[in-house]
């Protein structure tokens, strides 16, 4: 059965008549005066002005040399923040007691670990760290930050972990910033396209 079609009444008149949109109108919604500033002036960027390029204006392609002049800034030094009280106590803190840390987790088992012969103990003091569910999911951010972030709520996690972290840090050892599991769901599979 072929469809209908309903048509506007062609030659009859219709009860009430709806107005037709038009869009060919001018928008007037407000905009504010700091937009419409931006809009008019002339963009500055600050970078702009940090590198030049000169080219002389020779024809003679023998005779090209292009100049590249940079301006250097000064070296901008940053200044040392100061330790809170919880780096303070995580200076203190001796290599003798982060094993003693260690060694109550592992009392507290009742088998031995398997698959970290090869770990140093640092590295398996973060990894604790990482699993350790009641100060909060480990994902998404550093453990330094995941550290504070329970000190500043109250969870009182392991002033050994922020010395660990801190020294570290120190040596400049990659990777010991993120979670072991945030590396694992980062990382992409062998074969995959």
């Amino acid at each position: 059965m072929p469809t209908t079609r309903r048509s506007s009444g062609g030659g009859r008149p219709s009860a009430s008549k709806q107005s037709t949109l038009s869009f060919n109108h001018r928008v007037t919604k407000s905009v504010p005066k700091s937009i419409k500033n931006l809009t008019s002036a002339p963009a500055k960027s600050p970078l702009a002005t940090h590198v030049i390029l000169a080219e002389p204006d020779i024809k003679d392609e023998a005779d090209v040399h292009v100049e590249k002049v940079r301006v250097e800034e000064p070296e901008q030094v940053e200044p040392e923040r100061e330790k809170t009280e919880a780096e303070l106590r995580a200076d203190k803190i001796t290599d003798r007691q982060i094993s003693q840390y260690w060694r109550n987790i592992e009392s507290e088992r009742r088998t031995k670990r398997l698959h970290q012969e090869d770990l140093n103990l640092a590295e398996k003091v973060l990894r604790y760290w990482d699993v350790s569910s009641q100060y909060g999911p480990c994902v998404g951010m550093s453990r330094l930050k995941r550290w504070q972030r329970a000190d500043k709520l109250g969870l009182n996690p392991p002033v050994e972990v922020l010395a660990v972290l801190m020294r570290e840090e120190d040596k400049g050892r990659r990777g010991t910033s993120t979670a072991y599991m945030d590396n694992i769901l980062n990382s992409t599979a062998v074969g995959a396209d």
